[in-house]
């Protein structure tokens, strides 16, 4: 049965795809220095840039002192919300247990810096609607008003029958806002300065999975005695198995939710619901199904063991609500400066020389593949980078620049393992053609594996680490990701280009495809990669007088499996009798005896 022809491989197309991408990913970052802020440099972090430091001293609102654990809270409180807010590499940290400093890379807008100072409040809010988290207003008729007064904010009634009353909360501007906002934009979701507290706000979840209108505040985070998650327990006290949170109020805050639940008990959905809010986003809304009289609630849904333990986390804080009191602001200066910066590039330079060096040495001319495969991949890593910090607000830290001068000796490897893998298809005895396939199905197996190594380890380093490792975790695992893409998109299809080439084909001794370097038989080889015979009569072949043995060292590897058959042979006990002829005694008496 024939062999299935081999899939022709189209090289040149391979390369004008990679160049596209190349030329559209540049294309797009002049694009967006010209409509947009983008910049063709990436934005740097704080220990390169500098940028604005913030002292706050965490002060309470009501009775007691601020503990470690409420600073631990308000940090991951800020945090959140710097992220949401598109700042990347900042650095939040509490100094002498009782201050919060906040480091911003740059010259972050008073709006970030707003999120930074705002105190995070828990708020208790009726849902008046509730609603698909994508917007419904229609644009055509937002058009059509364009023109018209904007909607009223001011009731249609004198006052409000309840916290609940809709025809006096929900205005036709509350309604409007509420049509126009879309719960799926993630930056609807970053949270921000809590709304009037007497008036409804329009608020999206913390998932993106529903919008809400809410009424006014009924109950303040301050009125939260504790908060704790655990599985639930039916009336005679079994476990249910599922997880709850379970909610206990003040002195202060009992007769307020005990008013609450005996309000929304008697409503339908969703005005039988209340909103935990947070940072103006709501973190949960539980229905009420019946009165609680004792300040105790518990809140059951689809909750997990981490959902149910973060949600009384949140609440927990609720109940100790604290302002910042802002200390200073000030402008810092880079805290390792462009010195450290330039000692790093260099050592990066200096590590892609010796690389450089040692390809060309290795492999020759071969080894300016080595160096067109790094500076493509080096042109892909920095147009992703400068593209990430104008639309994701990627900052470039020093632990950063550490992983792309690591990810140098990773990228190298795979080129060497490529070459290798060939050079030993050319020793079985192989056409460089057929070599490049072959040793490109071997090689790429081995590559795909390294790499897999390296891009999980910077993914786990990325999720367990802090500050700037995960720096260096991030562009660890960009450029593990940017390798592969350079060795199946450059570096094998400009390798089936160069074998179809004389100077490489016929193994010149520039080409680093030399026979003599290669260990093959000048005697035997024929060009291109081909051997006039077989490599048998040097490792042994019944041809040769001086059989070689199997373990003999300096042999290839078709040397050595040559030598291996060689020696089977041998050792097979002959398959025929011996013949004899005229001229030979047929028995064992000597020639002439009478005998």
């Amino acid at each position: 049965m024939a062999p299935p022809p081999r899939r022709r491989e189209r090289p040149v197309r391979t390369l004008v795809t990679l160049a596209v991408l190349i030329v559209a990913l540049f294309a797009s970052i002049f694009a967006g220095t010209r409509w947009g802020d983008a910049s063709l440099t990436p934005n740097l972090a704080l220990d390169l840039e500098g940028g604005t430091q913030i002292i706050l001293e965490p002060v309470p609102e009501a009775q007691g002192d601020v503990t470690p654990e409420t600073i631990n809270q308000a940090i991951a409180v800020i945090r959140q919300r710097v992220d949401a807010s598109g700042v990347a590499e900042a650095e939040i940290t509490s100094q002498g247990g009782n201050k919060i400093v906040v480091g911003l890379p740059g010259r972050p807008s008073e709006e970030t810096l707003d999120l930074v100072r705002t105190s995070a409040q828990m708020e208790f809010r009726p849902v008046l609607v509730m609603g698909a988290a994508a917007p419904t207003a229609d644009p055509a008729a937002d058009d059509a008003a364009a023109d018209d007064a904007a909607p009223s904010d001011q009731p249609t009634k004198a006052a409000p029958d309840s916290p609940s009353d809709i025809e006096y909360y929900v205005t036709p501007a509350v309604q409007k806002e509420f049509e126009a906002l879309d719960c799926t934009l993630p930056e609807n979701r970053t949270g921000g300065v809590p709304g009037d507290p007497d008036k409804a706000v329009v608020a999206c979840d913390v998932e993106g999975t529903a919008k809400f209108i809410l009424g006014p505040v009924e109950i303040p985070g301050a009125d939260i005695k504790s908060a704790t998650s655990g599985t639930g327990t039916t009336s005679s006290g079994a476990s249910t198995g599922q997880w709850v949170v379970n909610l206990e109020f003040t002195g202060a805050g009992t007769p307020k939710f005990t008013e609450v639940t005996t309000r929304l008990a008697s409503q339908g959905a969703p005005l039988n619901q209340f909103a935990v809010v947070l940072d103006a986003l709501v973190i949960s809304a539980p229905s009420v199904d019946e009165v609680i009289p004792n300040g105790q609630a518990q809140i059951s849904g689809s909750f997990t063991r981490e959902t149910a333990a973060t949600l009384a986390n949140q609440l927990n804080f609720g109940s100790l609500p604290i302002s910042f009191e802002e200390q200073s602001v000030q402008q810092i200066s880079a805290t390792l400066g462009s010195e450290q910066l330039q000692k790093g590039l260099l050592a990066g330079v200096f590590g892609l020389l010796l690389v450089v060096v040692y390809s060309l040495f290795q492999y020759r001319t071969l080894g300016l593949v080595t160096v067109a495969s790094l500076l493509v991949a080096a042109v892909i890593t920095y147009g992703v980078i400068a593209l990430l910090s104008w639309v994701q607000g990627y900052r470039l830290s020093l632990p950063g620049v550490a992983g792309i001068i690591v990810a140098i000796g990773i990228t190298a490897d795979s080129f060497i393992v490529y070459f290798e893998r060939i050079r030993d298809e050319l020793r079985d005895g192989r056409s460089l053609g057929a070599a490049i396939d072959k040793g490109w199905e071997r090689a790429r197996r081995t590559i795909l594996a390294s790499d897999a190594v390296n891009f999980t380890a910077a993914i786990v380093l990325y999720l367990l680490a802090v500050g700037g490792v995960r720096g260096f975790a991030f562009t660890l695992g960009l450029t593990t990701l940017v390798d592969i893409i350079v060795v199946f998109m450059f570096t094998h299809p400009l390798m089936v280009l160069l074998g179809r080439t004389r100077f490489f084909a016929e193994g010149h001794p520039a080409s680093g495809l030399d026979p003599r370097r290669l260990g093959v038989d000048v005697a035997r080889y024929a060009g291109r990669g081909r051997v006039k015979q077989g490599v048998e009569q040097r490792a042994g072949s019944a041809a040769s007088r001086e059989p070689v043995a199997v373990g003999a060292p300096g042999l290839t590897i078709a040397e050595r499996r040559a030598a291996a058959r060689a020696a089977g042979t041998a050792s097979a006990p002959p398959q025929d009798p011996p013949t004899t002829t005229d001229d030979e005694p047929t028995t064992g008496r000597p020639e002439g005896s009478d005998r």
